[in-house]
Formats: structure tokens, sequence, C-alpha cells
């Protein structure tokens, strides 16, 4: 098995290559989409990467907005010159944010800001568009800088005095509770309570999981496997080509694509708040803690395992409901909303295992795929799997039917 460092070294030097499964009939949204996503996995941005995704695309969106006047703003709602270069504005929006979101990476920001002003003719049109853009994105700043996401992570260990646990902490415990950018608030569609662990649905699951996620398992197939191990790449660079390559078949304007993009960054960012205020809500432990525990949750049917390991490594936060499920999900739901289930193929490809490609022509697939992974990686159960995804799709709708509306 591949070392960690080995998998790092691998993810770093494919992520340029996921943009290749994007059309080329890309535009200034999906340019700064494609770098947006590329400065926060260099910066190992974790958990905060679909946050910051969805600053940058709000304001790239409420800037040309201004200009187009088409759908209800998000926040800022300014009166723009039609004049102004609507290409100008966004350029400038992302510029502004990602040079605050990621100092560090200013110089390869600079570098796509300079060639995206470089196509736009030089006047007064295209100072517009600048002036508009940053003061967007200036607004849109001062407003997410206070929402909470980078609070100290103050996660209280359970364990009782003199007793020894584990001393790493889990991640994205001050995701709970971050301000959402669509939802009220974080517990909005929290799911139900797990089930109970004398049911008959907990011991299918629980054997499920530990006869086809196992490490050694001798059910899983070949292929199986493989979507386990393409799926444990996770987080924004394995559902942007979707957006990138959706937008681009169905040949949306600047306006249109900015408004899809926005749309699936907002969902997919208040997914992720969603799934983690409920993991820490209810502390579900995962499979490899529950299989090698077998004989203590009073269930008959479920066996214990002493040496049970997962096929691919377990995350370090709760279990229940599965977050990938959920972001997968939320994003699915907007693409659907817009464009049906059955769309224009698409093609993903992940660092984890080279050189493969999963390609879908209906939404529902994806995410049905994410969920399958998910179980033969030996991470999450499968109605873990189940609830995320109803809890992402109803998060996607809600956005949709809420945010960036047509005007009348």
């Amino acid at each position: 098995m591949q070392s960690i460092k080995t998998r790092v070294t691998v993810l770093t030097s494919l992520l340029a290559v996921l943009a290749s499964v994007a059309s080329a009939d890309a535009d200034v949204i999906s340019d700064w989409n494609k770098k947006t996503v590329s400065v926060g996995a260099k910066a190992k941005a974790g958990v905060m990467q679909d946050r910051n995704i969805a600053i940058v695309h709000v304001a790239m969106f409420d800037a040309v907005n201004a200009i187009a006047r088409r759908y209800t703003p998000y926040r800022v709602q300014l009166t723009a010159e039609l004049t102004a270069s609507p290409e100008a504005a966004a350029a400038a929006a992302a510029h502004f944010l990602l040079t605050r979101l990621y100092p560090d990476q200013t110089y390869d920001v600079e570098m796509l800001y300079r060639t995206s002003l470089a196509t736009i003719p030089d006047g007064e049109s295209k100072s517009q568009g600048i002036r508009l853009g940053e003061k967007v994105a200036a607004e849109i700043f001062a407003w997410r800088i206070k929402d909470g996401a980078d609070a100290p992570n103050s996660y209280r260990p359970f364990t009782a005095a003199g007793t020894y646990i584990p001393t790493m902490l889990p991640i994205g415990f001050s995701m709970a509770t971050t301000t959402p950018f669509a939802l009220t608030h974080s517990s909005q569609f929290r799911p139900v309570a797990p089930y109970s662990l004398q049911s008959a649905q907990w011991a299918r699951d629980y054997n499920e999981v530990k006869r086809i996620g196992a490490t050694k398992s001798a059910i899983r197939s070949k292929e199986q496997s493989d979507i386990a191990r393409f799926w444990e790449f996770i987080g924004p660079d394995i559902y942007n080509p979707i957006v990138r390559q959706l937008g681009a078949a169905k040949r949306l304007d600047l306006t249109d694509n900015a408004r899809l993009f926005a749309l699936v960054a907002i969902a997919t960012a208040d997914a992720k708040f969603a799934f983690y205020d409920a993991k820490y809500t209810y502390h579900f432990w995962r499979p490899v803690t529950a299989i090698r525990n077998g004989d203590i949750d009073g269930n008959d049917a479920t066996e214990r395992d002493p040496t049970w390991e997962p096929s691919i490594v377990t995350p370090l936060h709760p279990e229940y409901p599965c977050g990938h499920c959920a972001t997968a999900a939320a994003a699915a739901a907007v693409l659907e909303t817009l464009f049906g289930d059955t769309v224009p193929t698409f093609t993903l490809i992940s660092p984890t295992v080279p050189g493969m490609r999963r390609s879908f022509v209906r939404l529902s697939d994806y995410v049905a795929e994410v969920i399958n992974a998910r179980v033969y990686g030996g991470m999450h159960y499968r109605t873990s799997g189940e609830v995320g995804a109803a809890m992402g799709r109803r998060i996607g709708e809600y956005t949709v039917q809420n945010y960036l509306k047509p005007v009348r």
C-alpha cells in the first residue's frame, strides 16, 4: 500500500491534469474556477476550500449580474454601468479575493489576472469592470471574514480521567458552526439520529461493510476496489470539473455560467457545513470502531472482528452522515434542477487512481457511485451514504429555489 507521503506527492503532481477533461470552450468564470480550486489545493486549505470557492463565486456572480441585471443578486446589489466589462468585473472580483484568501499564492493568481485582463480592450469599459469587481469582492470579503470558519478547534474528546485515547483531534469541527451561504443555519436539514444498534437495518449495514469494505475482502471485485480508491479523492476537485464540462456543453453565456458556478458553490459549501453539524451532533462510530467492538452493540447479528481494517484509510471525523455523498448530491441537485438528470456525458479523473476515468450521463448514477464507493472503502455504512445524499439533495434544491432567481 502506498505511503501517505507518496499519495500526497502523486495527488499534487496530478492536480493540474484534472483540468484536461474540461471543454476547451472555457470563459473567464471557468478559468477562475480552475484557479480557485487549484490554489486552494496547493495551499492545503482542506475543509476551508469549499467555503473559499463559494466566496469567490458569489462575488463573481454579483459583479457580472450587476451589469446584466437578469437575476436577483446574492448579497451585493450595486447599480453598475451597462458599459462595464463583465469579464473584467469577474476577473477583478476573483483576483481581489484569492490574493486575500491565499496570500502565499499571489504569484499564480497575478499571472491569471494579467492573462484575463490582456484579452479585454483597454478603455473605460475595462476600468469600470475592474472597479465594480473589486467593490463587490470587498463587500463579500468583509462579510465572510466573520463567519466563524477559522475558529480554533475546541473539540472536546470523549474520555474518562486518566484513560488514554488517540491524541489527534478530528477535523472540521468549526465547519459545523460556520455561517452558511444559503441555509438559515447549518442544522436546517439535519437528518434524524442514526438507527438503533439493536435494529435489523444496523446489522445489515454492519455486515455489508464488514464483508465488502475490509482490506482483505473476499467478495470485493477489482472494479469495486478501483471505485473505492477513485473516490478516495474528495473535495472540490472531484465535482467542479462536472460544472465546467456541463456549463461548456450547454454553451452558457457569461452571466448564466457565473450563476451556475455560484449556485453549485453555495450548495456544496452549505452541504459541508450541514454534514459536519450532523456528524458532531451524533458522533456515530465508524466501521473500524464498530466492527472491532461488535460484541458490545447489543445485537446478536453483529459478530466482532478484532483485527478488521477498512480498505481505505478512515477520515478523521465522525461517520454519520456521509459527507462525500452530501456534497456530491448537493452539486448534482443544482445541476439536475437546471439541466435534468440526463446530461451530456461528463468524465472525471482522480489522482488516487492514475489513468482511470469515470464517465456518466446521469447525475443520479454519479451520486449512487459515490455512495457505493464509501461502502467499498470500508469508511461508511450504506444508510449513512443514502442519508447524506438525501440531505445534500435538499440543500441543492433549496439553493436553486431561493437564490439567484430570474428577474421577471
